[in-house]
């Protein structure tokens, strides 16, 4: 496996790239935010270790571009310990936290959780409707294409799919997307879906993802009995 180091500090980048190296994967190191993305372009890397303070671009910008185009692992490191810088992380997509000062050890025990993930029969997995295709890494596309989802809008794209014709609550969404332990509030699935309809706008597809006015959302297929989607 490729994994890149993105980090400003010279010494953390060593610490984790020999302990990387000690597990048999090949390291890249990027000293900021742009270089992180020159070597994600060419390199292709298969987990990225993103520094969320570094100059230039910071690891969020990072982490948003990458995101446009890639559902690479990435695992957010930080010198903060705020509740914000967490949150915005996993919105943006990331797959995990650390926070400095951290374990080496301990950071290679989570990059093996995630590598163990990527290669589960489970994430194989594909949902398809009409032309979409969502896999389980978080990876859309459309008649072949890839389309620019972060990996939140693609759960829940996903979570729409597996219990279409149902409707589901915004804390059954929020546990089911998100996780019992996220500390956001209700009006986080409420812009995740109106980011998902604006994804999905102007494409043909043979569903309507549905608002239940004080119940929830929902994804029905296109007939003409379903009830009217409120936009």
């Amino acid at each position: 496996m490729r994994i890149l180091i993105a980090d400003d500090e010279a010494e953390i980048r060593e610490i984790l790239a020999r302990y990387i190296k000690e597990e048999g994967h090949e390291v890249l190191q990027a000293t900021n935010g742009y270089e992180a993305i020159d070597l994600f372009t060419f390199h292709k890397p298969d987990l990225i270790l993103l520094d969320v303070m570094m100059p230039g671009m910071d690891g969020f910008g990072v982490c948003k571009r990458i995101r446009a185009t890639s559902q690479v692992p990435i695992m957010m490191i930080t010198a903060r310990s705020e509740d914000y810088d967490r949150i915005m992380g996993l919105d943006l997509g990331a797959d995990d936290y650390v926070v400095k000062p951290f374990s080496p050890a301990e950071v290679m025990a989570r990059i093996r959780a995630i590598l163990r993930r990527i290669g589960s029969p489970e994430n194989q997995k594909i949902q398809r409707l009409g032309e979409i295709e969502v896999s389980a890494l978080g990876r859309v596309s459309y008649q072949g294409e890839i389309l620019p989802f972060t990996k939140k809008e693609a759960d829940l794209l996903w979570t729409l799919l597996e219990h279409q014709g149902q409707i589901l609550s915004r804390v059954q969404l929020l546990d089911l997307v998100w996780g019992d332990d996220y500390e956001g509030d209700l009006r986080t699935v409420d812009t995740h879906i109106k980011r998902l309809r604006s994804r999905l706008e102007g494409l043909i597809l043979p569903f309507t993802i549905v608002t239940y006015r004080g119940r929830g959302y929902g994804l029905e297929i296109n007939h003409e009995n379903h009830e009217t989607p409120i936009l």
